[in-house]
């Protein structure tokens, strides 16, 4: 075996680890089908859906299905944990109706990116190792429950509470980061697809406030699903907090930001308005003038 494939075989099984201590965690104080908590039946469902759908991947060797095969991950175990647990409220339907709007958005905008390009140049070295394909099929199933934890524990739990100005105060807060993110994805599609800004970098509208605006309302929007779910966290629930940090790490240190910062430097960088406009623009946070 390979140093890489090693590596990835590693890294899978941590995050199998992972996703099963959330999973133990996030199902105390929840509600159960046969004995087995609801919570942690979401969490193996994440994984699966994502080791059945890899099969087919690996064998045409595409990635084309990768994102939408997470935003549907995402709707399917939310709709099902709404389904089975016992006492669903307002709060749980809202928290679904959250996810599923996000999922739904996000899954189909990066499905047609895809379609668009041809491609993911992101895994082309990946492809054809098995090992490291399937790590970022697995990586995606720990993503989709790290993600959701904070909806899919307070859908599941045991604990009830009517609307309250937590739920509120979290829905604003989603509703500003969901519409940061459709605004910013919608300008820069709409930038690319005019054939007088090929080959240039866009610094208009929410990009001239911020170089990851799109990053800047996701963050945002899985704090608001994380406020509405607080009142109902009890014990070993508040593992629930991981989902917005997580969020926040995997963009700011990860795979978000870091490798758009590094191709935009190589692609632009020592042109003066690129560096003028790296100079003067926040990574993330959008500037108020």
């Amino acid at each position: 075996m390979k140093d890489a494939d090693r590596k990835a075989l590693i890294i899978l099984l941590v995050a199998v680890v992972v996703g099963v201590l959330v999973a133990v965690a996030g199902s105390q104080g929840g509600a159960a089908v046969g004995g087995f908590p609801l919570f942690a039946l979401g969490v193996a469902a994440a994984f699966l859906i994502q080791w059945l759908a890899f099969i087919p991947a690996f064998k045409a060797q595409t990635e084309t299905y990768y994102d939408l095969t997470g935003a549907l991950t995402y709707i399917s175990i939310t709709v099902l944990l709404v389904l089975l647990t016992p006492g669903v409220d307002t709060r749980a339907l809202l928290l679904a109706a959250m996810v599923v709007a996000w999922a739904a958005r996000l899954g189909s905008f990066l499905f047609r990116r895809v379609r668009r390009h041809g491609k993911d140049d992101r895994f082309d070295e990946l492809k054809p190792s098995f090992f490291r394909f399937l790590n970022t099929w697995t990586l995606q199933g720990l993503w989709v429950v790290l993600t959701a934890a904070a909806a899919w524990i307070a859908i599941t739990s045991a604990t009830r509470v009517a609307l309250d100005g937590w739920a509120l105060a979290g829905f604003v807060v989603w509703a500003a980061g969901f519409g940061v993110e459709i605004a910013a994805d919608s300008q820069k599609r709409r930038f690319k697809a005019d054939p007088a800004n090929e080959g240039k970098f866009i610094s208009t509208g929410l990009w001239s406030r911020s170089r990851h605006p799109n990053y800047f309302g996701e963050i945002v929007l899985w704090i608001g699903v994380l406020l509405i779910a607080v009142p109902v966290l009890e014990g070993w629930q508040w593992v629930a907090l991981l989902s917005p940090v997580f969020v926040a790490f995997l963009l700011i240190k990860g795979s978000g930001i870091p490798p758009l910062e590094k191709k935009a430097d190589k692609k632009w960088g020592g042109q003066p308005d690129y560096e003028a406009y790296k100079k003067n623009t926040p990574v993330l946070v959008p500037a108020v003038r």
